[in-house]
């Protein structure tokens, strides 16, 4: 079949990431949700891309964990962040974080860091900061998902609530002004709760993909927070809410 401009772009971004939502490609292309959902379509039925809950891939990743998956998404943004926030922990200093693909990437910034103690329930974290630059790591045990290769549950709780660190970072399911800080699951929203209320410092980190969005559960309101690090501005709405709240909104410049 042929192609239009449109399709070669969605085609572009999709080997560049791998794979796109539905919502950012309406972001990016500046068009609708609907009619990036027609675009889509005949790239879907020609076999040229996968479609998956709310977004696509390349058939290429059709083998790729779900944690893989999500690690591609939106992978220049999240770098950013987690390279802005890097920049403010230093060699020494403590950290806790909770699962997710913005904490992983902020894990592989701190390699950077010299004698951090981390303390996460994500096995994708131990591994990329236990035994280099004298670093010490104290994991989580409990119930590990196969989907994130993380702990979760009672244990995990218990454990890190032993903890008092210098910063406490967690990353955001969703960002919604009037409901606060949200995720799709309630045990890791109960984790996460719990890391941001055992650290001196308290941020959560996301791309901008997540305002506006509401999750199944809350984490928590804006006041428990003091800061939001993310690659764009967020809606007014949200930047009113935080700044009420007090919360300071760092945004990544590229």
């Amino acid at each position: 079949m042929g192609y239009s401009k449109r399709h070669g772009e969605i085609l572009r971004l999709l080997q560049e990431e791998g794979m796109v939502t539905i919502a950012s490609l309406a972001d990016r292309l500046e068009v609708s949700l609907e009619t990036v959902r027609r675009d889509v379509k005949p790239l879907t039925d020609s076999g040229a891309v996968l479609k998956m809950h709310g977004a696509i891939g390349l058939p290429s990743m059709a083998g790729e964990a779900p944690f893989e998956r999500r690690m591609r998404e939106n992978a220049d943004a999240k770098r950013a962040i987690a390279r802005m926030v890097a920049q403010t922990i230093r060699d020494g200093e403590s950290v806790m974080l909770d699962t997710g693909t913005t904490t992983s990437f902020l894990a592989r910034e701190l390699l950077g860091r010299r004698r951090l103690t981390v303390v996460t329930n994500s096995s994708d974290i131990a591994r990329t900061l236990a035994t280099v630059n004298g670093n010490r790591v104290h994991m989580a045990g409990g119930e590990l998902r196969s989907n994130s290769g993380a702990a979760f549950g009672v244990s995990a709780i218990e454990f890190v609530s032993r903890f008092s660190v210098d910063h406490a970072v967690i990353s955001a399911g969703a960002v919604d002004a009037a409901t606060g800080i949200m995720d799709h699951d309630l045990a890791e929203a109960e984790f996460a709760r719990v890391v941001l209320a055992r650290g001196q410092r308290s941020v959560v980190i996301t791309d901008h993909t997540k305002f506006g969005r509401r999750g199944l559960v809350q984490v928590c309101n804006f006041n428990a927070v003091q800061e939001l690090a993310t690659d764009r501005p967020p809606p007014p709405e949200v930047a009113a809410a935080l700044a009420g709240a007090g919360a300071r909104l760092t945004v990544a410049q590229d």
